[in-house]
């Protein structure tokens, strides 16, 4: 079943350094493996939904020189749709330096450069893009008023926008009363709404802060617990496959394309979400970001019809 998804956010080289240990402040440590892989959490969402079924078009802006090169190259062995990756005269490419340690977590540090220079003037020019999809997924790797001018664009069109809320950062009430669905990670609901998650109390406070703001629904992802949905009908826990985590670089960009391919094929949020918990289990077991984005021959079979049958 095809489903046509909208993406819109960054593109980034990631330096990849294996380390045992995360460098105190000031201390230098002797890495391992070296690794240059496209990253970027719009690119890696716009692939993993393409990985897993979804007709997809980036919205991206890309520096004119080599890592722009190679990005629009590999968008085009992805398959996404090409017409908005456009590209920066005066400003390098995005990229990204994430060290990984032996447990499989990361520390990153983006440098912006094109990203930052993707405006809500060229989301007006790309007007068309919205026309055919279902879904619209962003991010927050590109400038907020981007952002807010692509909402203020799909809602408009009564599109249902899902926004994974990373990097961590407060956002305008406007913003946030056109969400269709919000996909925080702990730290980033507590940036949104001022309450540390601690257990099931405190997520269901702070996701009902997000719902008194106007967004329509939530998932709280928990990393190897799964994931929260809040909804105005109640609440659930979704818990994920147990695995063994090699590097989690990309499993929220992962979870957050596969959570809209189920949504634009029709799924109920609850099966969306058991189905994105699959791909993101998947993808801890393998090294980088857009590389450890699995297909959707990869996943149980029926995996999304199956999970249906719960409902909402």
């Amino acid at each position: 079943m095809s489903s046509n998804i909208l993406v819109i956010g960054s593109t980034n080289t990631d330096m990849v350094i294996k380390t045992k240990l995360f460098p105190r402040p000031g201390e230098t440590v002797l890495g391992e493996q070296f690794m240059m892989n496209p990253g970027g959490k719009g690119a890696n969402q716009a692939v993993a939904a393409a990985r897993l079924g979804g007709q997809v078009t980036f919205i991206t802006k890309l520096g004119n020189d080599l890592f722009g090169q190679q990005g629009r190259q590999q968008f085009q062995q992805e398959g996404l749709v090409a017409d908005y990756i456009l590209t920066d005269p005066d400003h390098p490419s995005g990229v990204a330096l994430i060290t990984v340690d032996a447990h499989g977590e990361n520390n990153i540090v983006v440098a912006a450069g094109a990203n930052g220079a993707l405006t809500a003037a060229d989301i007006e020019r790309a007007t068309p893009a919205f026309d055919g999809c279902d879904v619209v997924l962003m991010q927050l790797e590109v400038p907020l008023p981007t952002v807010v001018a692509a909402a203020r664009q799909a809602a408009g069109q009564g599109k249902r926008i899902i926004l994974n809320p990373a990097p961590a950062q407060p956002l305008p009430d406007e913003l946030l009363q056109g969400l269709f669905l919000i996909t925080p990670n702990e730290s980033e609901a507590e940036t949104l709404t001022g309450i540390a998650i601690t257990d099931d109390e405190s997520l269901e406070a702070a996701a009902r802060v997000l719902l008194e703001k106007g967004v329509e629904n939530v998932v709280i992802t928990l990393g190897a617990e799964g994931a929260y949905l809040y909804t105005s009908a109640g609440a659930q826990r979704l818990p994920t496959v147990r695995t063994q985590p090699v590097d989690t670089t990309a499993a929220g960009d992962v979870f957050n394309g596969a959570l809209a391919v189920a949504l634009a094929e029709g799924a109920p949020l609850a099966a969306a979400v058991a189905f994105a918990n699959q791909a993101a289990a998947i993808s801890v077991t393998r090294l980088g970001a857009q590389a450890s984005a699995p297909y959707r021959r990869e996943l149980a079979p029926h995996a999304l019809a199956s999970s249906s049958e719960s409902g909402n």
